[in-house]
């Protein structure tokens, strides 16, 4: 498959970055094509302009900003995400992609708001690893916005086709070397079965 990796970690030596690099070795090793979408590195901006808000609706125009992110989302058969939970929700920059890539004519099909259609159907598989600071059940408690925004939101958008895998670390404050090292041969391993 042609992948789309997203990865939102600010911080090069970061067990975020490690994990990344993991997904991206393991998938072309697997003899996956990889897009490695480094948000941080390619200088991503997640602000919504006021221009690009009142053109939100305005199909195909809405596109033009992020026509290159477009294409490569639109290319893509499978979506991996990689990134942090940070206040127990998706980064600043990783929410403002999914605020500006996620659009009408993109993402779904809005000229009949009685009755949205999904428009990443060629999406056949979604897949996220994600590190969070507290334990699961802080997460539960909290609702997990991370988690439902994958699975339920993302998977959604393929028109509930797309087979969705969530690896989460939890309580990364009091990680230990053994236990950090178990967790990214796991998400190697599954990204080396990502089919």
């Amino acid at each position: 498959m042609h992948v789309l990796v997203v990865y939102c970690h600010p911080v090069e030596t970061s067990y975020n970055a490690a994990l990344h690099a993991e997904v991206v070795r393991s998938l072309r090793e697997s003899g996956h094509s990889v897009d490695d979408c480094d948000l941080y590195a390619e200088g991503f901006d997640p602000v919504m302009t006021r221009e690009e808000r009142l053109g939100y609706h305005d199909v195909p125009a809405n596109r033009q900003a992020l026509a290159s992110y477009v294409a490569r989302l639109q290319r893509a058969d499978a979506i991996v995400l990689c990134f942090p939970t940070w206040c127990f929700g998706l980064p600043a920059m990783l929410k403002g992609f999914c605020d500006r890539l996620l659009m009408p004519g993109v993402a779904f099909d809005i000229s009949d708001p009685a009755d949205v259609k999904p428009m990443l159907t060629h999406i056949r598989r979604i897949a996220a690893v994600v590190t969070y600071g507290r334990p699961r059940w802080m997460a539960w408690y909290m609702g997990d916005p991370p988690r439902k925004m994958v699975t339920r939101y993302l998977r959604r958008l393929t028109g509930n086709a797309a087979l969705v895998d969530y690896h989460a670390y939890y309580h990364m404050n009091v990680a230990t070397p053994a236990k950090l090292a178990r967790f990214l041969r796991r998400v190697g391993d599954a990204m080396a079965k990502f089919a």
